[in-house]
């Protein structure tokens, strides 16, 4: 009996999933890069989507840059830097890029709601589209045309 519960327990460590820390940390800084793939591509979207709505799109690109301003100085805040002896050890490249995996996905999150717009009825949706004006751009910005013209350039 003995005999048999060795052999299934060095069965069983020897079929066990192992990871060095290097490969932990290189799968979550992955993880993070997906996340900011998708970030990207959201935000791209959304730029194409709002095309159209110029003062958005200056005001969605100023609200990415301070984001990311915002997410640079959160990363500094959980993980200062002290300096060459920092005291966070060999995981702390793995917890840096979950953590900025945490942030990015928290950002896409609320991006996508300018991508699946919002309903009708919501008189506090401001610049957000609902999922009908998504689909019929041209009629959603027909009025921001008519309240905004453009100015046209003269022709000389």
């Amino acid at each position: 009996m003995k005999t048999i519960l060795t052999l299934l327990l060095t069965l069983c460590s020897t079929l066990s999933y192992s990871q060095t820390q290097y490969e932990m940390n290189m799968e979550a800084y992955h993880s993070f890069q997906q996340a900011d793939s998708e970030l990207n591509s959201v935000y791209k979207k959304i730029l194409r989507i709002y095309s159209r709505d110029t003062i958005f799109i200056s005001n969605l690109k100023k609200s990415q840059r301070i984001w990311i301003q915002f997410r640079d100085a959160e990363m500094e805040v959980k993980y200062p830097n002290y300096g060459y002896d920092f005291p966070y050890g060999t995981v702390h490249p793995m917890c840096w890029s979950y953590y900025k995996e945490q942030l990015t996905r928290i950002r896409i999150d609320f991006l996508k709601d300018w991508i699946k717009g919002d309903d009708d009825g919501d008189v506090c949706r401001g610049s957000m589209l609902t999922p009908y004006e998504i689909k019929h751009p041209d009629e959603a910005f027909e009025y921001l045309e008519y309240v905004h013209p453009k100015e046209k350039k003269s022709s000389k």
